[in-house]
């Protein structure tokens, strides 16, 4: 009957103190823990240097997310360990929209070596406090007229079209444009630039060699290779829409900025 009486109160002794620690469910040979969102947020009260992973995309980490969390989407988790988490033994706390996508890169970041990663499901179940929305920043979209006709153009990200965003920023341009080759339109134009070479096709704007250039006719035969940056692309450009729109000989062109967000 003693080893009866021990084991009971040793199993007592058991289920008390289980109560009193984490609810932690091990993900068997995931190599990571999972836990429940109350243990989640008694955990982010600790002062032990943890770190709240979000692995959504980034649009929705900045519709909204746990106050200090910080971005790596499951999609960017690979073979190698993310540079946001340099500390292995660190205590990671992941979640995600779901609970599906926080599964699948806790279950990564373990099979690295990260020895304390703990899973807790979705954002969309979460009690707690969550960040407002980010307010999205303007995006620059290039609108060129020529006569009636009006093309919109997605802007680059270099050098130059910082540039030329910051000229249009304050006023529109307005430029006489000029044939060269029967598959361009050329106007004198000095902005700084760190061009190499570009194959330039129908509806892109580039500036080359001190002028801007509007291709409205695809490749020239001769010109590959030539070095020139390339500033905006007019978005479903065809070459017998733009001929058209820009005829022969001068014309006015104007270019000038429209915001989206």
């Amino acid at each position: 009957m003693t080893w009866k009486i021990l084991a009971a109160a040793l199993a007592a002794a058991a289920v008390f103190l289980g109560g009193c620690g984490p609810q932690i469910k091990d993900g068997g040979d995931m190599g990571y823990k999972q836990i429940s969102q109350q243990e989640a947020a008694r955990m982010m009260a600790r002062k032990d240097g943890h770190v709240i992973v979000d692995v959504r995309r980034e649009d929705e980490y900045r519709e909204g997310h746990i106050p200090g969390a910080i971005l790596i989407p499951n999609e960017t988790i690979a073979a190698e360990a993310p540079p946001q988490l340099p500390d292995k033994k660190q205590t990671i706390l992941v979640y995600c929209r779901s609970g599906n996508r926080s599964k699948q890169a806790a279950k990564k970041l373990a099979a690295m070596g990260y020895a304390n990663v703990f899973e807790f499901g979705g954002i969309n179940d979460w009690k707690g406090e969550v960040t407002p929305p980010e307010a999205l920043q303007p995006v620059p979209v290039l609108l060129i007229e020529a006569g009636e006709k009006r093309f919109y153009a997605s802007l680059e990200k270099n050098p130059a079209a910082d540039a030329f965003i910051k000229l249009l920023t304050s006023d529109p341009l307005t430029l006489e444009m000029e044939d060269a080759g029967g598959f361009e339109k050329t106007a004198d134009l000095s902005l700084p630039s760190e061009g190499g070479p570009a194959e330039a096709e129908a509806g892109d704007l580039l500036l080359r060699d001190g002028a801007l250039v509007l291709n409205y006719g695809g490749k020239p035969e001769g010109k590959t290779g030539q070095k020139a940056a390339r500033l905006a692309r007019i978005d479903g450009a065809k070459a017998k829409e733009l001929a058209e729109a820009l005829g022969t000989g001068s014309v006015a062109v104007r270019f000038s900025l429209e915001w989206s967000e």
